[in-house]
């Protein structure tokens, strides 16, 4: 067998979306070669998605011309040749526009090629005694065969030009039995598992998902983030992200024995039981924070101030973020005041207005307004475009406003006098009342989510279009 030594570390993108085909440097000598197979940070580097392998699986042939396949199974696979030489032959069998593309070569061992979930593998040797060597991100197992996806060696649509004729080729009957392309189920992609779905983000991410069959929705009823086997009674192995659109926002009752324990439950504990599950089967983990993380004295709130969260709730949901932040893929979307379908305070405004009443709201709070359909439009944008993992803020857009503000903007564009409003401080407000301290402070720097393509709708735009709904 002749191998090309001293090759440069290269990769090269096929007609299979996905599947990246490497050239690797073996090094030899009079005593035999040498070469690094797999190297988690060069490949990385030249754009390997990092598919964290656990199993590594040998197929040893003892004949030239043994031809297994066509497999599409449910995990991803890093595949090179130990011995010998092959001809691989790949099949998309994915659901999608690239369903049945085809990529063909020749391997020997200075070649790997990375195969992701769906697409079809199958070789045939060149010699005898090859042995055919993968990693793969999932642990085998007889529950999984299920899951396979098949297409038959001889299938006239992908047309594989394999070199030994099948007729002369060494196949296993099982193979032989395989369906034609026309008669192949797609392998479905991984799911998205949205957790708080009945909420407010969860409201718009359910319209903003609206038909997308991927996209599964639980409510507290159908995953409680309490209960423990929420979080091992599910086959995590089909999902590639999780959007945790829950939490507990009561802040005043947090401060009670009672809230206090229920706080902690749902924005610490919940969180870092997701975050073992997203970090054991390498899961997308979205998780929506707040600006109670700060104490608000900063003037304007960016991704990598210290936390220094005032009361419990903001407490609870810091904890969350840390516990978050140590999952590989992950996005912390960090809001402020949030509206959106249900009750809050723009709702309750509105209803005020309508009943004649003025009130007195506070004026030494500011920030801005994060309307849930914004928020559920970025989260939809930086799963899209996967910019780097990390802590992203996201509120509307336009100069900072007190609630009192926001709350004359409510009465004048419902048709009610501004003057109804009256501004008083916080410290004013909740004068004899039992309730949690309050950032003064709430306006998010938005430069980092803008730098990745999205751009923050106005907030006195969407107040408007909110209303007028």
């Amino acid at each position: 067998m002749s191998i090309e030594f001293s090759k440069q570390l290269s990769a090269t993108q096929t007609p299979i979306p996905g599947v990246i085909l490497y050239e690797l440097p073996v090094h030899g000598d009079n005593r035999g070669w040498f070469k690094e197979n797999w190297q988690r940070e060069k490949m990385l580097a030249m754009g390997l998605p990092d598919f964290a392998p656990v199993q590594n699986n040998i197929s040893f042939n003892e004949k030239a011309g043994t031809t297994r396949g066509i497999h599409a199974e449910p995990w991803d696979k890093f595949i090179s040749v130990a011995t010998g030489k092959i001809f691989g032959a790949w099949v998309d069998l994915r659901e999608g526009p690239s369903f049945g593309a085809v990529f063909t070569t020749v391997m020997d061992p200075s070649q790997a090629i990375f195969i992701p979930r769906g697409v079809g593998n199958a070789f045939q040797t060149l010699e005898d005694t090859t042995a055919y060597t993968y990693l793969v991100n999932d642990h085998w197992s007889a529950d999984a065969q299920g899951q396979y996806t098949f297409l038959n060696l001889a299938d006239e649509t992908a047309a594989i030009p394999w070199p030994i004729p099948l007729e002369q080729a060494e196949l296993s009957e099982k193979d032989k039995g395989h369906p034609r392309l026309a008669d192949v189920t797609p392998m479905a992609g991984k799911k998205t598992l949205v957790l708080g779905a009945d909420g407010q983000l969860g409201t718009a991410l359910r319209k903003m998902y609206d038909g997308v069959p991927s996209v599964e929705f639980a409510t507290r009823d159908g995953f409680d983030l309490t209960d423990p086997v929420s979080y091992t009674g599910r086959n995590w192995r089909n999902y590639s992200t999780i959007i945790n659109a829950a939490a507990y926002t009561a802040v005043d009752t947090a401060e009670t024995p009672e809230g206090r324990t229920t706080a902690w439950a749902i924005n610490a504990t919940a969180v870092a039981n997701l975050a073992k599950v997203a970090t054991a089967h390498g899961i997308t983990l979205v998780h929506v924070s707040s600006d109670y993380v700060f104490d608000g004295t900063a003037e304007l709130h960016g991704e990598d101030e210290a936390l220094s969260p005032l009361g419990v709730y903001g407490q609870s949901k810091a904890a969350g973020d840390t516990v978050a932040a140590t999952v590989p893929r992950h996005y912390i979307i960090r809001t402020s005041w949030v509206i959106g379908e249900g009750s809050n305070f723009v709702a309750t405004m509105a209803n005020l207005a309508a009943r004649g009443i003025k009130p007195a709201v506070v004026n030494d709070q500011v920030g801005r307004l994060s309307f849930t359909t914004d928020i559920a439009a970025a989260i939809k944008h930086l799963l899209d475009t996967s910019p780097g993992y990390g802590t992203y803020n996201l509120s509307n857009d336009g100069e900072p406003q007190t609630w009192a503000e926001i709350a004359a903007d409510v009465y004048g564009l419902t048709g009610h006098n501004r003057d109804a409003v009256t501004g008083i401080s916080t410290e004013e407000y909740f004068k004899g009342k039992a309730a949690a301290p309050r950032p003064l402070t709430s306006t998010l720097n938005l430069d980092k989510i803008k730098a990745t393509g999205f751009t923050p709708t106005n907030a006195q735009q969407r107040l408007r279009e909110y209303l007028a709904q």
